[in-house]
């Protein structure tokens, strides 16, 4: 990590090293937030934020940046588009993550500025020059591995437990300061979590299920006593905690990892739908717990083999099978590659030439079919077992 005063090199944009910018040249600004610790942290960096310090929407707009923010201004680079915004400070006018009204001006101070982030680790910005600005100590803490909030305005935005629980799965190896659990706790116990709405949630956790430990964003709103509040009805213990990291493991994309969030739970519908989860983190829910409910009797009886292949839609969604069966797998042995001869072998079947045979009659075209399949899929599944 670098020293105290200087922070690696960030990425630089189109514009060759030592070249002034026309659009920026004259103003105090700063990148700030994701790009400064991933940098410190010797990470990728992302895209960049900056601040502007002590101008004025109206002299932005002159330099060309166009302005796309809503309650506080927000600007496009004329050539990068990236985003700067002005310096501005918050204050806490109503309850939940949108009470908030905001200032800016030319005298609004970087540190001011810095002050109404959530995280230290987030608060560090960088000048043009390599100069790290760090005035809550950010990088003492990147250093000890420790989240830690900036200073009492934390407690004002409750989406801030949720971006502390999902940087935990990404930062698997810091721990949250005991003074940071404890203010988060008071925030629960003060219902500000109850005014979460289901969408900030799903964004949140959603993106937190993609990191690499999953389970330490669990472990943290369950140790700030949040998740009862933000997913009721949620069964989780040690042993989905190690399923879902072995999924994040093994690449699975997001609705597996969620299907296999629910798996446990008993009513994932109602879940899905207090989360407002997308249809396919949905429907990938519903069907894992069929799967992981028939798997282990289907034996070597075609019938439930094939019932099975029914109730997922495998012959007419084989990618979202095939993802279902390697959820499954994280759960217990499944033999993927036998269950994907079984479907091919039950696809094979010509159905049209099936429901040919009953011209004038369609009251028995499915039962035909049906009837083809299975006696295709019988003498494999016999032979194979399960």
């Amino acid at each position: 990590m670098a020293g105290a005063d200087r922070a690696p090199a960030l990425p630089r944009g189109p514009r060759p090293a030592g070249e002034a910018d026309p659009a920026t040249e004259g103003l105090a600004v700063f990148v700030v937030g994701g790009a400064v610790r991933d940098a410190l942290l010797g990470l990728p960096a992302g895209d960049r934020d900056w601040v502007v310090v002590g101008a004025t929407p109206e002299q932005m707009s002159e330099r060309g940046f166009v302005p796309v923010g809503g309650d506080f201004p927000v600007f496009l680079h004329p050539v990068t588009r990236e985003e700067y915004a002005l310096a501005r400070t918050e204050r806490k006018s109503g309850r939940g993550y949108k009470g908030f009204t905001f200032h800016t001006g030319p005298d609004v101070t970087l540190e001011d500025d810095l002050g109404r982030r959530d995280l230290t680790i987030n608060a560090i910005a960088q000048a043009p020059d390599g100069r790290l600005i760090d005035p809550y100590g950010g990088e003492a803490d990147l250093r000890a591995r420790r989240f830690r909030h900036v200073g009492p305005a934390f407690a004002e935005d409750p989406v801030r437990i949720l971006r502390l629980a999902r940087f935990a799965a990404r930062f698997h190896d810091f721990e949250v300061a005991p003074e940071t659990l404890e203010l988060c706790r008071r925030m629960v116990a003060e219902g500000e979590v109850d005014a979460l709405v289901p969408e900030r949630v799903w964004r949140e956790l959603s993106r937190g299920l993609m990191q690499e430990r999953p389970s330490r964003m669990l472990r943290v709103l369950a140790d700030t006593e949040a998740l009862p509040r933000v997913a009721p009805g949620l069964a989780m213990d040690d042993g989905l905690l190690a399923v879902l990291d072995q999924a994040a493991d093994a690449g699975l994309p997001l609705a597996s990892r969620y299907a296999l969030l629910c798996s446990d739970s008993a009513d994932p519908a109602a879940l899905g739908k207090r989360l407002r989860a997308s249809n396919d983190c949905n429907d990938m829910a519903r069907l894992l717990q069929r799967v992981l409910a028939d798997l282990p009797g289907v034996g070597r009886d075609p019938v439930r083999v094939l019932t099975l292949l029914e109730h997922t839609d495998a012959l007419r969604k084989p990618e979202r099978f095939d993802q279902l069966l390697e959820a499954a797998r994280q759960r217990m042995p499944v033999d993927a590659a036998r269950w994907a001869a079984w479907r091919d072998t039950v696809k094979a079947v010509d159905a049209g030439a099936v429901a040919a045979r009953y011209a004038g009659q369609p009251s028995g075209i499915r039962e035909a079919v049906r009837a083809a399949r299975l006696a295709a899929l019988a003498p494999a599944v016999k032979t194979d077992g399960a």
